[in-house]
């Protein structure tokens, strides 16, 4: 039996500018560094889909929206559903776009390629518990498929996008 070759890289799926793929490598970075696992592009229950959804070894899930422009969040007032869904809502963007912006009610990272840093830290809206573990296992399922079809790119999984 041939060996199978490793993917080396996750399939960008087109939908995202260049400016919002590095900021989201970026945001991925330093939330990695905070003890944080990132899955990206995570449909939520109540149909929208969360640009990253960040969750840590205590339950703690954290949504990051992505803004790669003042035009981008001025079309885009989806973010609001959000809450719903995390303990703490957050914006990222690059640094040639204005933080004034944003709401004051929400938190800031600020990033590039290489990594980000918190421009001013999210308020915290508990989670009840039902929604949490709703958003634990949308998460959980969303990361072992994804690994599942690096694994075995030819199979059908249901649920992936």
């Amino acid at each position: 039996m041939p060996p199978i070759a490793k993917p080396t890289l996750v399939p960008i799926d087109g939908r995202q500018s260049e400016t919002a793929l590095a900021v989201a490598r970026g945001t991925a970075r330093l939330l990695h560094a905070h003890g944080f696992s990132v899955v990206s592009e995570l449909p939520l229950p109540s149909g929208r889909r969360a640009d990253l959804v960040a969750l840590d070894s205590a339950g703690t899930i954290w949504i990051v929206e992505i803004k790669s422009s003042v035009a981008d969040f001025r079309a885009d007032q989806k973010w609001r559903d959000y809450r719903a869904h995390c303990d703490r809502l957050f914006f990222a963007t690059s640094q040639e776009v204005p933080c004034e912006i944003f709401p004051p009610d929400t938190g800031l990272i600020v990033a590039d390629h290489f990594g980000a840093e918190f421009h001013c830290e999210a308020p915290e809206h508990r989670l009840a518990a039902a929604t949490r573990k709703s958003m634990m296992l949308l998460f959980a399922r969303a990361a072992a498929l994804r690994l599942q079809s690096l694994i075995d790119p030819a199979g059908t999984y249901e649920g992936l996008d």
